[in-house]
């Protein structure tokens, strides 16, 4: 089930913990949530749409996608309505600091490519809703 962030969403302690953690990510980069959204049907998702545009790619939105099985990246809008483009993934920690994603997008904006990789990461396994519940808690986030 996908839901907008202003909306009630599921009441797993997992759900509550990614939407805090997306509004700690939605803090770091200087932004709102009105334009984000969790999907906690399997693989569960997060979107984030940004602020910004990228110089070799005039015209479209830019998002942050996160899933529990690539962690996060940078994606694109189509101009049809199709899936986004993804352009690049950030690696590493399935959760990572927000300072550290907020690092991904600057580099993403200065077209900087030390930071995040093309291809995505190995995938991960889909985990149940209690299993992620416990990364966030070792993550010592917020519900």
């Amino acid at each position: 089930m996908t839901a907008s962030i202003g909306r009630p969403i599921g009441q797993h302690t997992a759900i509550r913990a990614l939407r805090a953690y997306l509004q700690d990510i939605a803090g770091a980069l200087g932004i709102g949530l009105e334009s984000s959204t969790i999907d906690d049907d399997p693989p569960v998702s997060a979107y984030l749409a940004l602020d910004t545009k990228l110089a070799h790619y005039p015209g479209r939105d830019v998002a942050l996608l996160w899933d529990e099985r690539h962690g996060w990246a940078a994606a694109i809008e189509t101009h049809s309505g199709e899936d986004l483009i993804v352009l690049r993934y950030l690696g590493g920690s399935l959760l990572p600091p927000p300072s550290e994603v907020a690092r991904f997008v600057t580099a993403l904006t200065e077209d900087d490519h030390h930071i995040g990789v093309p291809a995505p990461p190995e995938l991960r396994a889909t985990v149940d809703l209690d299993d992620l519940a416990e990364q966030f808690a070792r993550r010592g986030a917020r519900t």
